[in-house]
Parts: C-alpha cells; sequence; structure tokens
C-alpha cells in the first residue's frame, strides 16, 4: 500500500498562534505513539503569524484512518477550536517519491 501525507493550513485568530501551539502538545505527543504515523510535524508559517501548517506522513491509508479515528484526536480536534479561525485547509497527498521516503 502506498504511503499517505497530509498537508494541513490553519489560520488562528489573531495573537492566538502561541496558545494554539500550547494546544497542539497533547496531540503530538499522542501521534509520537502511533506506530503507523511517521512523520507529524507542527509549523509556524514563516511569513503570516496567524498561520500554521501540519505535515504528516503515514505508512498507508490504514494507518492515516487509524489516526483520524481515535478518541484520542477526536477530542483533541475538538480542544483547538476556540483558536482557529474558519475552517483548516487540508490536502492528502501520495508521495512519489523524494529524500527521505
Amino acid at each position: 500500500m502506498a504511503k499517505v501525507a497530509v498537508l494541513v493550513k490553519v489560520k488562528t485568530k489573531e495573537g492566538q498562534r502561541d496558545a494554539m501551539t500550547q494546544a497542539m502538545t497533547p496531540g503530538i505527543e499522542t501521534a509520537k505513539s502511533e506506530i503507523g504515523t511517521q512523520f507529524y510535524i507542527f509549523h509556524h508559517d514563516a511569513v503570516d503569524p496567524n498561520t500554521v501548517w501540519l505535515y504528516e506522513l503515514y505508512a498507508d491509508q490504514d494507518a492515516a484512518n487509524l489516526h483520524m479515528s481515535s478518541d484520542a484526536f477526536k477530542a483533541w480536534s475538538k480542544s483547538l477550536v476556540p483558536f482557529v479561525d474558519g475552517a483548516p485547509e487540508i490536502s492528502f497527498l501520495t508521495p512519489t517519491g523524494g529524500k527521505g521516503i
């Protein structure tokens, strides 16, 4: 099965990036223990102080589904709502080559 990548762009409410960063910690810690989650990387946008990004890489679609359907993910996602300004932009990707894949 092919690896699955997810790129998520999130706009935070004005001045809430640092609070969002703190709120990300539990989700990042959970992802570290997921066997099929190969990368789960949180980024601050280098230009827009109210934008953050997530890059996720999963061993396969089953691993991505397991992550996104877990009770821990669902509860954690709800905890981020106070910091988010609008719906996140989510792109699902199929890696086809490059360094580190």
